[in-house]
């Protein structure tokens, strides 16, 4: 795959830049840092520009975004309760206090968490969908998108234009960042689910 991208950032450059981030932002498994640190690399010897690649990455990262915010727009209150109330919701013991409490505090944190969560591997993407869930206004999602891609963006190229011919140095440093995210959120999501376990279903038994 990476071998693909590479081809298609050659070949199209700023435009090839723009397409594979934003189908990065909508499969988090690609690797936008191979994509940033190689069009760095390019801003060396080609005619290529940094900032013309770090705009080309950032629209992409937000045209990504967008669609997965769509998507979260779709996902209404009413269908998520009705998902609750199914067979489904019943076996996994759902409840509806259970959106009401994660909409409050998205609701209470949902600039911080649009931003800050850009700078996360995976999180970076999946953030765009409960920011739609949660109707937050386009215009405010879309400013923090941008400002908070634009940064990891052009921080991924310039070190890629820094080290020239060992880019793939920093795409090996991104790799194990974002292996250790995502053991974290196992981790997380080992103990939260532990509880839930254990408050909806072991303690129903007694």
């Amino acid at each position: 795959m990476e071998d693909l991208m590479l081809d298609i950032i050659n070949d199209y450059g700023y435009i090839g830049i723009f397409l594979l981030i934003t189908i990065e932002n909508l499969f988090p498994p690609i690797p936008s840092e191979v994509i940033l640190t190689f069009g760095g690399f390019l801003t060396t010897f080609s005619q290529m520009g940094f900032w013309e690649v770090a705009i080309s990455a950032t629209l992409g990262s937000v045209l990504g975004a967008i669609i997965l915010y769509s998507i979260g727009r779709l996902l209404t209150i009413e269908r998520i309760y009705n998902l609750i109330d199914s067979n489904i919701g019943k076996r996994l013991h759902l409840k509806k206090e259970d959106v009401g409490k994660a909409g409050k505090w998205f609701n209470e944190y949902e600039n911080k968490a649009v931003f800050i969560c850009r700078f996360v591997p995976i999180v970076r993407s999946l953030i765009s969908i409960p920011a739609g869930i949660s109707k937050m206004k386009m215009g405010l999602f879309v400013s923090l998108t941008a400002i908070g891609s634009f940064i990891w963006n052009a921080v991924l190229i310039y070190l890629g234009r820094v080290t020239g011919k060992a880019w793939h140095n920093i795409v090996d440093y991104m790799d194990f960042y974002t292996k250790i995210v995502v053991i974290i959120f196992i981790i997380i999501s080992i103990v939260l689910g532990t509880i839930f376990v254990k408050r909806r279903f072991i303690k129903n038994k007694y």
